[in-house]
């Protein structure tokens, strides 16, 4: 009985890193990457209102992130077939979810072209493999954001309804940029937290001409713009306190 138990306990074990080997082939190391596709989405919903078409759109959504990760992780390695079956699996199911948001709600494709130009940006990064510049991160802000805007056509809402909660993602999001390097690629560059000090000062007056709620927050990134550098955080913590400066986004786009 003993001996049983240490091998179904050592067979449990051994399979644990084998699963855990596989879902890392199959979901990007990219914590960041989740808040930026959910807050944008449901801006447009707690803005504009739920329809139906929402429910596809968001697994269109995610499907498609995950899908493009391996796309450009592909154009990076210029190993396509290393990355078949990320393709093939996520292609399944972005496909027929996307074609039910289109057929439901046409309009919708008045936003390719952006897409198209902001993924071609994407790709060419990936292809000189840098990933990390400012231009790759501020073009992937750019696609997060619009999805307010696609939200809000599905629900027939005009542009200019959501204007404000695009433009609060957009500060946001853009702002975790600096802001996230000096934290940990660029820590110690004074170029880059001046420079990061620097852009949050102006969304901070951006964002309190647009609601007193937004301004509150943007005062408070500014200051952990000035302070947390400062104190070496680890990423965990960094992320953690991103997730909770997320929600209160959200909150603030609510209230506006």
């Amino acid at each position: 009985m003993d001996h049983a138990a240490t091998a179904t306990g050592r067979a449990g074990r051994a399979e644990r890193p084998a699963a855990a080997r596989r879902r890392r082939r199959f979901v990007p190391p990219q914590h960041g990457a989740w808040a930026m596709l959910a807050v944008p989405y449901l801006a447009g919903l707690v803005t504009a209102g739920f329809t139906w078409p929402a429910l596809p759109l968001l697994g269109a959504w995610i499907a498609g992130y995950l899908l493009s990760y391996f796309v450009f992780q592909a154009v990076k390695s210029r190993r396509p077939r290393r990355y078949r079956d990320q393709l093939l699996g996520y292609g399944l199911i972005a496909a027929p979810l996307l074609l039910v948001v289109v057929i439901a709600a046409p309009r919708v494709l008045w936003y390719a072209p952006a897409y198209a130009a902001l993924f071609a940006v994407n790709a060419y990064y990936a292809w000189r493999r840098r990933e990390r510049d400012l231009g790759n991160d501020l073009a992937s802000v750019a696609e997060s954001c619009l999805m307010v805007f696609v939200v809000a056509t599905l629900a027939d809402t005009p542009p200019s309804a959501v204007l404000v909660p695009f433009l609060l993602c957009a500060a946001y999001f853009a702002g975790t940029v600096p802001y996230v390097k000096t934290m940990i690629r660029e820590r110690g560059n004074a170029a880059y937290y001046r420079w990061s000090i620097g852009y949050h000062v102006v969304a901070l007056a951006v964002a309190a001409y647009l609601s007193p709620w937004a301004g509150v927050l943007f005062a408070w990134l500014l200051a952990r713009a000035i302070l947390f550098p400062r104190r070496g955080l680890t990423p965990k913590q960094i992320g953690v306190t991103e997730i909770v400066n997320s929600v209160l986004l959200l909150a603030c786009i609510a209230l506006s």
